[in-house]
């Protein structure tokens, strides 16, 4: 075979070679970028969607001193647990919804007077949305491991 053929192919070998490596090279960065991305985005919308705690904190704050029910603030809440099913999983929903349930059934609860919201807060009572909080932080974490 003439010397000249051999570098030619040598060359041709080389450039494609050459070419085939910096395509995965760029389709893995490519790849791991977008799969970043998605998990962010994620994340950042389930933030958005957990800020429901705040909403629920005060919600039920008044169901407990009053008779009268907050439909607003409930519709928002129920808003809220509906979104949670694009982006939540069960573990979160569930704890959601249970949380809803509590505030609802709370308004029809008699009033609690200042001593007795301060036994509540003693006793840990009042915090009825700690397995909510449990539940997110698992996903957020589970989420970080992926």
């Amino acid at each position: 075979m003439d010397s000249g053929y051999i570098t030619a192919l040598a060359a041709l070998g080389g450039a494609t070679l050459g070419g085939l490596t910096s395509f995965a090279t760029s389709w893995t960065t490519l790849r791991t970028q977008m799969k970043a991305q998605r998990s962010a985005s994620s994340k950042s919308k389930r933030q958005k969607l957990y800020k429901v705690i705040d909403d629920a904190a005060k919600i039920y704050g008044d169901a407990l001193i009053h008779d009268k029910l907050e439909l607003t603030g409930l519709i928002n809440l129920h808003a809220f647990v509906s979104r949670m099913h694009i982006v939540s999983s069960r573990p979160v929903i569930e704890t959601a919804v249970n949380v809803v349930k509590v505030i609802t059934e709370t308004y029809s609860q008699p009033n609690k007077s200042p001593e007795e919201i301060e036994a509540m807060i003693s006793n840990g009572s009042v915090d009825i949305l700690r397995s909510f909080s449990e539940a997110c932080r698992e996903e957020f974490e589970q989420s970080l491991e992926i």
